[in-house]
């Protein structure tokens, strides 16, 4: 049996629309359960938008099944991951994840669900990321495994997101300095101030808190050296979404399978790569940061 996809939307018809689309093209769409989790309004101004999205869920065919969940009250984005994935994930035991912005290949059910049973009896490997960095390629192989995970087209096990918490507290009293330099990447400052956020207030996210459950756990993640997946929500119509990202953008892998690491440790060169990456990046994404602070502050309630 192939995984369910579970889809998290709120107020975005014409992406939700570019995500189905998509979808829709993968050969395994057909066979593929769909569950959907609507969000609801958080204030008048969202209620149309929320609507036309939901008319249009009704509508949607091309799925071995579609179910709807509409929420009765605005959870917010991360709360209602939170609990769409436990609740998914525990019924099916294994879940593919995606939020109304990732457009996907047409290849990218068949790598879900071929590295979904690969690594199943591999308990080191916790995560299955669609999207990875726009870094060098050679020497890393069709995909590597790191301690990092991705969220944009995502998928694990029930096993592995049992463990999930979100304690930023407790993450800030019980690692040591070494940890969170290490979780951070060497310093560069994108990871950790996430954790420190959401201690604060300033911010109210679940992704970086699954990074942190898989790192506490020294479990890795799967990347494709060719991402699977394009996030097309940086336009400022998002929550978390910044609109500078076209260092982020590349052509989606096309191919019908990969090879995938048997060797189950953290690629170094890729780690080295990521950051050399991240410090290239590091103002760009800090005011990507900021906009996305901004922009829970005035609408609605990962920084990814």
């Amino acid at each position: 049996m192939l995984v369910p996809v579970i889809l998290f939307v709120y107020n975005r018809p014409w992406h939700t629309r570019q995500t189905i689309d998509s979808l829709k093209k993968n050969e395994l769409a057909d066979s593929t359960e769909l569950i959907i989790f609507s969000d609801a309004p958080k204030n008048e101004k969202a209620e149309s938008q929320v609507k036309e999205v939901r008319d249009y869920l009704k509508t949607i065919e091309g799925f071995k099944s579609v179910k709807i969940i509409e929420r009765e009250h605005n959870w917010g984005l991360a709360a209602s991951i939170i609990d769409g994935v436990t609740e998914v994930v525990n019924e099916y035991g294994r879940v593919i994840v995606l939020e109304d912005d990732i457009v996907t290949s047409p290849v990218f059910l068949q790598y879900m669900n071929t590295a979904l049973d690969f690594y199943a009896d591999k308990k080191d490997v916790w995560h299955i990321s669609g999207w990875s960095y726009p870094i060098e390629s050679e020497g890393l192989g069709d995909a590597f495994l790191w301690r990092g995970m991705n969220c944009w087209g995502w998928a694990t096990w029930s096993d592995r997101w049992k463990h999930f918490k979100k304690d930023p507290e407790g993450l800030i009293n019980s690692w040591s300095s070494d940890d969170k330099k290490a979780f951070d990447l060497g310093g560069t400052g994108v990871f950790w101030p996430q954790v420190l956020g959401n201690a604060t207030g300033k911010l109210n996210t679940w992704a970086i808190f699954w990074y942190a459950t898989i790192f506490q756990n020294k479990g890795l993640c799967l990347n494709p050296i060719v991402s699977y997946v394009d996030n097309i929500g940086h336009d400022g119509s998002g929550v978390h979404c910044g609109n500078d990202t076209s260092h982020l953008s590349a052509e989606l892998c096309q191919k019908e399978s990969i090879n995938l690491p048997t060797d189950i440790f953290e690629s170094k060169l890729a780690v080295s790569r990521i950051i050399k990456f991240y410090r290239k990046n590091t103002i760009p994404l800090y005011k990507r940061a900021v906009n996305k602070i901004s922009r829970i502050l005035i609408g609605r309630n990962l920084v990814q």
